[in-house]
């Protein structure tokens, strides 16, 4: 069973980043703000749960959140400022586009830099931790998943729709057959 809160603040928000690793497509991640005590028995890292039980999981946060925003950061983001900055910013964009700002955030990872001085807790672990966390991971993955499939749509023979963007086999031949997109981060290794 995950944690409900770790601070003690009621306006506690849980953030988490997907599609850190991706060769194409944004960094997205999701700031989570959940009732006081809540629980929830399916609720645990995105990464434990199949596409299915994500999405399923995706009605209730979004049902039985206080509040939640998702953030990004672009792939010309992410190669003029780095992957790791590239995350801070969609962290901060998704805690900003909250309605009101957090009495504390709780960080999946172990590293963050600091938002308008509200205190925060590095997790490492944290979305199977921490239900906050945890509701996050799901909205950040789902979310960046349905924007990857989008992209699949106008840049087709890359299997986004299927590998979000990850480098999958299928991804590096489609890169080497086809070339780069304007969605792919050129300052990562593309090919092996």
């Amino acid at each position: 069973m995950l944690f409900s809160n770790y601070s003690g603040y009621s306006f506690e928000a849980g953030i988490d980043e997907a599609g850190r690793g991706c060769l194409a497509g944004p960094v997205v991640a999701a700031a989570v703000v959940l009732p006081p005590k809540y629980k929830h028995a399916l609720l645990t890292d995105s990464k434990l749960l199949s596409r299915k039980q994500r999405e399923l999981l995706r009605k209730d946060v979004l049902r039985d959140a206080v509040a939640w925003a998702i953030g990004e950061a672009s792939p010309a983001e992410i190669d003029q400022i780095n992957i790791l900055q590239a995350t801070f910013l969609a962290m901060h964009r998704a805690v900003e586009a909250l309605p009101q700002q957090p009495d504390f955030l709780l960080i999946d990872g172990n590293r963050f830099k600091c938002y308008k001085e509200v205190p925060h807790a590095c997790i490492v672990k944290g979305d199977s931790k921490y239900l906050s966390i945890a509701a996050a991971s799901i909205l950040a993955k789902t979310h960046r998943d349905d924007v990857m499939a989008g992209l699949a749509d106008v840049c087709g023979g890359y299997g986004w729709e299927q590998n979000a963007g990850y480098p999958t086999a299928l991804h590096r031949e489609a890169i080497a057959q086809h070339g780069v997109t304007p969605h792919h981060r050129l300052s990562f290794k593309l090919l092996p």
